[in-house]
C-alpha cells in the first residue's frame, strides 16, 4: 500500500499582479511538490479570495517545459537551437561579453533590462544594484505606470488613496477602466459586499463590455480615449444641478470657480458626442455620484493607456473633489498606494553607488533603442549587450519589428534568465534557468494595497535554477562591481532594508506575515490637504511639477489641457485604418506569464479579435474566420471573434499571446506604437488604428 504524502499549508505572497499582491496559504505535498493555492484569509485585503489562474499553480511551477540548465545557443538568433552548458561557463561567458563591451564602448553600452514578471523587491530590483555599481545604461520603466500615476499625482500630489477596503463600506463604486473580475479580483470581492450588506451601486466604465460591466449595475461603454469628455459633462452636471460640494471646494481645492466656469460649455450634450454614450446615461451616472456621497472611486490602468491617458486619469480623479467625496467613509478616490511605503532600498538597488549622470534609456523604446535611434539612446553609444530578467520584451513591447530587428542583430549580445523558453530567451545567446517565487525568499509592496509581506522559501527549485539573487551576485563577482549586498542573502538584505526603513526585523514580519501601513483616515483622504505646499487638490495641473521620479518631459506634454478636459491627441482612425484596437488583458493570463499553462491555454483557446456583427458583415468575415490587422507599423493575422459587446469600429484582443501563437508569428503589439506618451513616457496600448481585411 503507497503512503498518502504528508500536505502541509505554508504562507507566501503572489508575486504577478502588482496592485493584487496577493497574501497566500500553500499546499505543500510531501515537502516537495505544490498542491491547491489559497488566498490567506486573515489578510484583510485578499481576505482568502484569488484568482484561478494561481490557485492552480502547480501547473506553471512543475510544468515539464521549464528551464532547468543553462543554455548557449549554437544556431541562428531565434532558431531556438541551444546547447546545454554549466552554471561557471555560462556566467564566465556572459561576464566575457559585458566586459568587452565596456572596454569597447563603456560601460554605458552594456543595459540590464527587467521589470515586473516578479513584483519581489529583492528579486526584481537586485539588478539595478549591478547597473549602478558598473554604472550601465540605466533603466526607465515606463510600460505599466508611466501614463497613469503622473495624471493622479497631478491632481492628488501624493501616490496614495482612501483604503481600498473601504469599498465595502460605499454606497456607490466605480469601477473606471479596469476589468476586476479578470484582472483585479479583490476589487470585485469587496465591491460585492458592500452591494450585499449596504445595497451599494456598482458603475464599471470601460471601452468593450467585460465580466465586470455584465456585473454592474450600471454600464458606460464609451469610445477608448474619451474619458476625459465624460468627466468633463458628469462635472458640468454636478455645477448645474447645485449637487457640488461648495464647502468642500473652497476649503480643498486651487479652483473651483474656474472649473466651472470651464466646464460650462462641455455638457451630456458635448460629451455624448465625444463619447458615444447617450445624453440620459451621462446624465444618471452624474446624478448617482452627485448624490451619493459615500462614492468610491476605484480608478484602474486600462483607461490611462492611451495617448491622452494622464490627462484622462486627472480628470476623471477631479470628479470626487467636485462631490466632496473625500470627506466620507467609503468615498474618494483610490489608483494606487505606492507611495506610502517609503522603504530604504540602498542594499537592494544600490542606490548609494547610482550616479545620475549616467544615461536612462527608456524600457518602452526598446525597439529604438537597439535600432540605433540616436534621441532613443540619448546620444550615447550603441546597447551590445544586455541581461534580461522577469519580462519578454519580444511578446509584450511595442512596436515588435523594430524590437525583433533590434534583438537579431548580431553583434548584440543577450543574456535572458528566464522560467520558461520565451521568444526573448529564444533569441538570446546565453540562457538562464531562474527559480519562481515558492523557491526563494522575498519581500514585497503593492500598489492596489497597502500591507508589507514577507514570502519565505516554501520548496525547494529545480536542480540547476537559480535565482535572480544568486545570478547578479555571480556576475558581479566576476564584472568587478562592488557593493555590501553582492555577498549578502536575500534574507540579510530583507532585514536591513526593513531595520533602516523602521519596520522592526525579519524575525518579526516571518512571524506576523505582514505589517498594515494603511495611512490613518484623515491622512488617506487628505483631511489635512492634498500633496502640495497649498494643500489644494489641482484642478489645474502643473505637469512639470508632478512630484514622481521621472526622466524629463516625454512627448507632446506642452499641448496637455491643464483643467479636466477631453484632449484629441490620440491616433486617428481614417480611410486606410478605420478601426480603433485595444490590446486588452486575458482573464487566464498575466501579460506573458501563465500562457504556457495547460488550463489557461484551453480556456483563452488562441489568438482572437473582437468584432462588432455590423462590422464583420461588412468586411464578409463569419465566427472564427481569419482575419488580418495591419497599420504602417506591420501587420498580423488571428480569428475573429463576433462579439454585440464591442461597438462598431472599435476591435479588441485579449492577452498577451506569444507571436508564434498567431498565424503569421507577429504578436498583437507589433501593431503598437512606441512614441513617448505625454507627460513622462509610456505606451498607449490602446490607443491603435488599424485596418481589418478578410485574410
Amino acid at each position: 500500500m503507497n503512503a498518502v504524502a504528508e500536505v502541509t499549508r505554508r504562507p507566501s505572497v503572489c508575486p504577478h499582479d502588482c496592485p493584487s499582491v496577493c497574501a497566500l496559504d500553500v499546499e505543500v505535498i510531501g515537502g516537495k511538490r505544490i498542491g491547491r493555492i489559497h488566498g490567506a484569509r486573515d489578510q484583510t485585503y485578499t481576505s482568502g479570495v484569488i484568482c484561478a489562474k494561481v490557485a492552480r499553480y502547480w501547473e506553471r511551477i512543475h510544468h515539464p517545459d521549464r528551464l532547468t540548465e543553462p543554455l548557449r545557443r549554437v544556431g541562428p538568433k531565434g532558431s531556438g537551437q541551444f546547447a546545454p552548458i554549466g552554471w561557471d561557463e555560462a556566467l564566465d561567458l556572459v561576464a566575457d561579453n559585458f566586459l568587452t563591451v565596456e572596454r569597447e564602448l563603456g560601460p554605458e553600452g552594456v543595459w540590464p533590462y527587467f521589470y515586473a514578471g516578479t513584483m519581489g523587491l529583492v528579486m526584481r530590483d537586485g539588478i539595478e544594484r549591478l547597473t549602478h555599481a558598473k554604472r550601465y545604461s540605466r533603466f526607465h520603466g515606463t510600460i505599466c505606470v508611466g501614463i497613469a500615476w503622473p495624471g493622479y499625482v497631478a491632481g492628488a500630489g501624493r501616490l496614495m488613496g482612501a483604503d481600498p477596503r473601504e469599498m465595502a463600506k460605499s454606497d456607490c463604486v466605480v469601477i473606471w477602466g479596469t476589468n476586476a473580475v479578470a484582472t483585479q479580483v479583490n476589487v470585485m470581492a469587496h465591491a460585492v459586499r458592500a452591494r450585499k450588506e449596504r445595497g451599494a451601486k456598482i458603475v464599471a466604465i470601460d471601452i468593450y463590455e467585460t465580466e465586470t460591466m455584465r456585473q454592474a449595475d450600471l454600464a458606460l461603454c464609451l469610445r477608448p480615449g474619451t474619458d476625459g469628455a465624460l468627466a468633463c459633462a458628469v462635472i458640468h452636471v454636478l455645477f448645474r444641478d447645485r449637487i457640488a460640494d461648495w464647502d468642500y471646494l473652497e476649503r480643498y481645492t486651487d479652483a473651483p470657480y474656474e472649473l466651472e466656469a470651464h466646464v460650462r460649455s462641455r455638457g451630456p450634450a458635448w460629451a455624448s458626442a465625444i463619447t458615444g454614450l447617450s445624453i440620459a446615461q451621462i446624465e444618471d451616472f452624474a446624478a448617482l455620484v452627485g448624490r451619493t456621497k459615500r462614492t468610491f472611486f476605484r480608478l484602474g490602468y486600462g483607461f490611462s493607456r492611451q495617448r491622452n491617458g494622464a490627462a484622462n486619469m486627472h480628470a476623471a480623479l477631479c470628479i470626487p473633489a467636485v462631490t466632496g467625496a473625500w470627506a466620507y467613509e467609503g468615498g474618494g478616490a483610490f489608483h494606487s498606494n505606492s507611495g506610502v511605503y517609503k522603504l530604504r532600498k540602498t542594499m537592494i538597488e544600490g542606490l548609494d553607488v547610482r550616479d545620475s549622470s549616467v544615461r536612462r534609456l527608456d524600457q518602452s523604446r526598446i525597439g529604438s533603442v537597439l535600432t540605433g535611434d540616436a534621441e532613443a539612446l540619448k546620444g550615447g553609444p550603441p546597447v551590445r549587450a544586455m541581461l534580461v530578467q522577469n519580462t519578454n520584451p519580444l511578446a509584450v513591447a511595442p512596436h515588435q519589428e523594430k524590437v525583433r530587428r533590434g534583438f537579431s542583430r548580431p553583434d548584440l549580445f543577450t543574456c535572458v534568465h528566464e522560467q520558461f523558453m520565451t521568444d526573448t530567451a529564444r533569441h538570446a545567446d546565453v540562457v538562464l534557468p531562474a527559480t519562481m517565487f515558492l523557491e526563494h525568499d522575498d519581500l514585497y509592496t503593492a500598489g492596489g494595497h497597502q500591507h508589507l509581506q514577507f514570502a519565505p522559501k516554501v520548496i525547494e527549485p529545480p536542480e540547476g535554477c537559480r535565482s535572480n539573487h544568486e545570478v547578479i551576485a555571480g556576475l558581479a563577482r566576476r564584472v568587478g562591481a562592488e557593493h555590501p549586498a553582492f555577498s549578502m542573502s536575500p534574507r540579510e538584505i530583507i532585514d536591513w532594508t526593513l531595520r533602516e526603513s523602521g519596520y522592526g526585523d525579519l524575525a518579526t514580519l516571518e512571524t506576523t506575515r505582514w505589517l498594515d501601513l494603511q495611512p490613518p483616515f484623515e491622512e488617506a483622504h487628505f483631511l489635512g490637504g492634498f500633496g502640495f505646499p497649498d494643500g489644494k487638490f489641482r484642478f489645474k495641473a502643473d505637469w512639470t511639477d508632478a512630484p514622481i521620479a521621472n526622466d524629463g518631459m516625454r512627448g507632446p506634454w506642452r499641448e496637455m489641457p491643464s483643467l479636466p478636459d477631453h484632449w484629441p491627441i490620440n491616433e486617428e482612425t481614417d480611410e486606410d485604418c478605420p478601426f480603433k484596437l485595444a490590446t486588452s488583458p486575458a482573464r487566464n493570463f498575466l501579460n506573458s506569464s501563465f500562457t504556457e499553462t495547460p488550463t489557461s491555454r484551453s480556456r483563452e483557446q488562441r489568438p482572437e479579435v473582437l468584432m462588432n456583427p455590423s462590422d464583420a458583415a461588412r468586411l464578409g468575415l463569419a465566427q472564427g474566420d481569419v482575419v488580418q490587422l495591419g497599420n504602417e507599423r506591420g501587420r498580423t493575422r488571428l480569428h475573429v471573434r463576433i462579439f454585440e459587446g464591442v461597438n462598431p469600429g472599435i476591435l479588441v484582443s485579449e492577452g498577451v499571446w506569444p507571436p508564434a501563437a498567431f498565424l503569421d508569428g507577429w504578436g498583437i503589439n507589433t501593431l503598437v506604437g512606441d512614441d513617448s506618451v505625454a507627460p513622462h513616457g509610456g505606451v498607449a496600448f490602446h490607443d491603435v488604428s488599424v485596418w481589418a481585411r478578410r485574410a
